[in-house]
């Protein structure tokens, strides 16, 4: 099972020298892949409460937020093997002719090293602010992957919907990698497993516990087999929100969080179950302060995982 682990792009943490300290510290230990996330506001007051809160409130670390496009580029000017992913860019609040172009860039500028997670957004005042409509995002998201692979496989490229229209043309740089680079869904909701199955490229679940992934993976290869696809060629890439303790948890704790032994074990569990790569995310817990707080938890999962 590859490892991978989340750039001080958010937060106090997050900066230019930051970034760079922490990925070649990561492409030293052998880590496969890193990653950048989606959050485009913090407002004051929030009218959708975040899920990873008891109390619904927004974490500190949303304050500063870099694009996550920009600072992959960023990373991938001072790296060579290291791949570069999103986790997760939320699809209302982009078109995908120019989220095409800039993905295909980046492609390009990295020697053909991107990894595309798309999700779908929760917060209803981005939603506001991107003027996007939460009561069409299904459709609209079979769509944008249409528009998206449309523009990446064809030359020229042409399409007609709903929501996207381009008139014949060319459109260029095309990806390196080919078809095109991997694109990876967050989805949990039935309607979203099923887009997984007819049009990503594999799965990237976050937040549960992993017999529940283990259930919703079977059922994503049983729809893949459905649409006419062959299940064993979808990826899973686990995301787990990383949280180390002195003392073990309880009951009703969160995958990856707790003590070593008990993040070791989650490690073990998440490869038994067919996790092609488990990537970490520090950046809420007490490491996410700085850079070398990355890097200390970074050198301590490398350890664990073996």
């Amino acid at each position: 099972m590859k490892l991978g682990f989340f750039l001080p792009q958010m937060g106090k943490a997050a900066g230019p020298d930051a970034l760079i300290k922490v990925a070649q510290r990561a492409e030293n230990l052998g880590f496969s892949t890193v990653w950048t996330t989606d959050r485009l506001l913090f407002p004051v007051n929030p009218r959708s409460p975040y899920a990873g809160s008891p109390d619904g409130s927004l974490p500190d670390i949303y304050r500063i937020v870099y694009d996550p496009l920009d600072a992959l580029a960023w990373v991938a000017a001072h790296t060579k093997t290291l791949r570069l992913g999103t986790s997760v860019l939320d699809m209302p609040f982009y078109n995908p002719l120019t989220l095409a172009r800039r993905l295909s860039t980046i492609d390009n500028l990295s020697g053909g090293r991107l990894t595309v997670g798309l999700g779908q957004g929760w917060s209803l005042d981005e939603y506001e602010a991107t003027n996007a409509d939460a009561s069409k995002r299904g459709k609209r998201a079979n769509e944008f992957l249409e528009t998206l692979y449309a523009i990446w496989h064809d030359d020229p490229t042409e399409y007609s919907g709903n929501y996207f229209k381009i008139a014949a043309s060319h459109i260029a740089p095309k990806p390196v990698q080919k078809p095109h680079p991997p694109v990876l869904l967050a989805a949990f909701s039935p309607p979203a497993m099923k887009r997984i199955a007819k049009y990503a490229d594999g799965w990237h679940p976050v937040g549960m516990p992993i017999p529940v992934i283990a259930q919703m993976w079977g059922q994503i290869k049983d729809m893949a087999k459905e649409e006419g696809r062959n299940p064993d060629d979808l990826r899973m890439i686990m995301r787990g929100n990383l949280e180390i303790s002195d003392q073990p948890l309880g009951d009703g704790r969160f995958p990856f969080t707790g003590s070593y032994d008990q993040i070791k074990a989650d490690i073990k569990a998440a490869e038994e179950i067919g996790t092609e790569e488990l990537t970490f995310d520090p950046g809420f817990s007490s490491k996410g302060g700085s850079a070398d707080g990355f890097i200390e938890a970074m050198e301590k999962l490398r350890e664990l995982a073996g």
